[in-house]
């Protein structure tokens, strides 16, 4: 079998190695031509694929920016970002212009499946129609289905391979035919009545994630106000066998779906108007807590006798999960610019993530930091980082991750 991938991102890059791995010849495409350039070198620039694993299946993989390369192909996957515009709405761009391009080159026959997370409809109103400009009928000329990605950057414990696969196809035909595609790399494949019960589906997964993260962020603002150990209260409740589903506050939301996959379909509900609260007041109670969390700093420094302004602060782990050097919608990132514009003195580690182009900040070594700073802020809480000897040499330590529960020291203040 012949697989088209466009986008070759931390979604695309890891299905086409799949697939290749599975004897499958592969086109991968992407709009980046440095990106190109790099996988056809054999150099990964996703975590998930080490540039070994790729380059041991490069004899079978053409990388691409000509989508008439994908004209010979059986199926061609879709997995382009579909992020959210400044007024948080969808911003669809990327694959508008991925269907168009496909619709040039579309062939009798061919699969096209859509992984980009999306609002339920994109598919059979914004996806068909655009392949439809190439004269050929979507479920009759050629095959249509929306299967999400289900992607969890640096997890190994689930992968492509052992993570259930949902698919929804236009047709019934449709189905089977991108049920049997995804056979190929995936154990399990769980089918589902349409392209909109797909799309829906992905939305509910994390709409899920995000209310339950709100929910449990709020509770710690309040128990920090009530002068309850929020820790104490998540650890002794998830004890309950039956009922309850551990999910722990944080400085934050990040990564490239939480933040913002449930904001598609608040917009689309608005077209129903139907108001969807719940959705949106998680959103905003995650926005909220960099905000709470530079608070939480200032009056830590406050209590030591410090101002914001010209305190050197130590901001530990950037990247917005442990164990990879993914920087998308990290929480981070806004309490570092809430910081400086408070006057300040930033400066970083993580040894995952170099540097900071857009705040001119490079990683530092941490026990430097450490012995020079006013306070140290552990934000992210990356695999073998040592808080003990953060403990001992910072004057001062902010908590966010809860990775000191059980501890007490007067130069510690928790989340």
């Amino acid at each position: 079998m012949k697989v088209g991938v466009i986008g070759l991102g931390y979604v695309g890059l890891p299905l086409a190695v799949e697939f290749l791995e599975a004897g499958h010849e592969v086109v991968g495409i992407d709009v980046d031509q440095r990106r190109v350039r790099a996988i056809a070198e054999g150099i990964s620039d996703i975590e998930d694929i080490p540039s070994e694993r790729l380059q041991a299946v490069m004899e079978n993989l053409t990388a691409s920016t000509r989508y008439a390369d994908l004209a010979h192909v059986d199926t061609a996957i879709i997995a382009v970002p579909t992020p959210l515009s400044r007024n948080r709405e969808p911003d669809l761009g990327p694959l508008v212009s991925a269907g168009s391009s496909l619709a040039e080159v579309l062939q009798r026959g061919q699969l096209v499946i859509l992984e980009s997370t999306t609002y339920p409809g994109t598919t059979r109103e914004r996806l068909v129609p655009l392949l439809e400009e190439s004269g050929l009928a979507a479920g009759v000329d050629f095959n249509v289905a929306f299967s999400p990605e289900r992607v969890d950057p640096g997890r190994t414990d689930y992968t492509l391979r052992n993570t259930p696969k949902v698919v929804g196809g236009l047709t019934e035909a449709c189905l089977e035919r991108a049920v049997e595609v995804y056979s190929q790399v995936c154990d399990t494949v769980i089918p589902v009545t349409s392209p909109d019960a797909a799309e829906m589906t992905k939305l509910l997964e994390n709409i899920f994630r995000s209310v339950n993260i709100a929910l449990v962020n709020e509770l710690a603002m309040l128990a920090d106000r009530m002068g309850l150990d929020i820790w104490e209260i998540v650890d002794a409740a998830a004890t309950k066998p039956f009922g309850f589903m551990r999910f722990d506050p944080g400085p934050g939301m990040g990564g490239h779906c939480l933040p913002v996959d449930p904001f598609y379909l608040t917009w689309r509900a608005r077209e129903f108007d139907m108001p969807t609260e719940f959705i949106e007041l998680a959103g905003e109670v995650n926005q909220a807590m960099p905000y709470f969390c530079v608070e939480k700093i200032a009056g830590a420094l406050n209590d030591h006798s410090k101002s914001v302004r010209g305190a050197k602060i130590v901001i530990i782990g950037v990247s917005y999960k442990p164990g990879v050097g993914d920087l998308r919608e990290s929480p981070a990132l806004k309490i570092i610019r809430l910081l400086r514009g408070r006057g300040a003195e930033i400066t970083y580690n993580d040894p995952y993530v170099a540097e900071l182009p857009d705040f001119q900040l490079e990683s530092r070594p941490l026990d430097a930091e450490l012995a020079d700073c006013d306070c140290a802020v552990i934000v992210t809480h990356h695999p073998g980082l040592d808080f003990d000897k953060v403990l001992e040499a910072a004057p001062l330590v902010v908590d966010f991750r809860g990775v000191t529960r059980g501890q007490s020291a007067p130069n510690l203040v928790r989340l």
